[in-house]
């Protein structure tokens, strides 16, 4: 390998605006993200649904078993 050109790889910590720290390598010196595994729907199980016009409920009210 050449020397040199390679970028100083480095210990850095990754914050997420929910207070979440990981701690891995990168190139860049800490990184901040606005979601990550401990606060998105998909893996907390939490999932927000936004229906200001009540189209939710008329679905679920039209398409209901009987």
């Amino acid at each position: 390998m050449k020397e040199g050109i390679h970028p100083n790889y480095k210990k850095t910590t990754i914050k997420c605006v929910c207070g979440n720290e990981i701690e891995t390598g990168s190139i860049e010196e800490n990184i901040t993200v606005e979601i990550c595994n401990a606060c998105h729907p998909f893996f907390t199980g939490n999932q927000k649904i936004l229906d200001s016009e009540g189209r939710v409920e008329r679905f679920k009210k039209r398409y209901e078993t009987k």
